[in-house]
């Protein structure tokens, strides 16, 4: 399992680190690559809590490129004077979204008839679910950033029987931290146990 680390803090309980995996794998080669991207452009879409944003992070401050986190929320001329630019200068230009572009519900429906041809040409780059040894791994990074002590074992364990997502990983580590501090005791079985119940009633 690869890992990306991150060169500055993120904050009180965020990853240090990247996890690269089965689910975006074929996403970070690309974007170890960006020269190649057509229209020196791609768009990266993903599940909520599957480290778009981290990604763009990296890409930013490893030199790869500019990136425009949560575009749609980004005025569509901005997005759309930022295309040119990495037209003009050669840089590459990474489009983060939680949405897919395009029609359709749940779609990045652009309005802007000029930046909806540009984004169409763009390179689409997905996140998909983690597999289990991903999974296994995004729960110790979780873990790691809240200072859980977490061994495989454990890991192996929790992802066996987790819900298979990004954000699932996030939310069990999360429960898994406030029962460890509600009983005053480190991550036993039982609180393991009670934590993936907990989680699968949430769910």
């Amino acid at each position: 399992m690869r890992q990306i680390p991150l060169p500055l803090p993120t904050g009180a309980d965020q990853p240090t680190r990247i996890v690269v995996g089965a689910a975006n794998i074929e996403a970070v080669d690309s974007m170890m690559r960006a020269e190649h991207w057509p229209f020196r452009t791609a768009m990266l879409s993903g599940p909520v809590a599957s480290g778009k944003s981290l990604l763009a992070r990296w890409f930013v401050e490893s030199g790869q490129g500019d990136a425009i986190d949560d575009a749609p929320d980004v005025p569509e001329d901005a997005v759309f004077h930022a295309w040119n630019r990495a037209q003009e200068s050669g840089r590459p230009l990474l489009i983060v979204s939680a949405e897919l572009y395009g029609a359709g519900e749940g779609h990045w429906n652009v309005k802007l008839p000029d930046l909806r041809s540009r984004l169409g040409a763009a390179l689409q780059l997905q996140i998909g679910a983690p597999d289990d040894e991903m999974l296994a791994d995004l729960i110790e990074v979780h873990a790691e950033a809240r200072g859980l002590a977490l061994d495989h074992a454990s890991t192996a364990y929790l992802a066996g029987r987790a819900e298979r997502s990004h954000l699932g990983a996030r939310q069990l580590v999360e429960v898994i931290d406030r029962l460890s501090l509600e009983r005053k005791q480190p991550p036993t079985q039982s609180i393991l146990r009670d934590a993936l119940a907990e989680v699968r009633g949430q769910g």
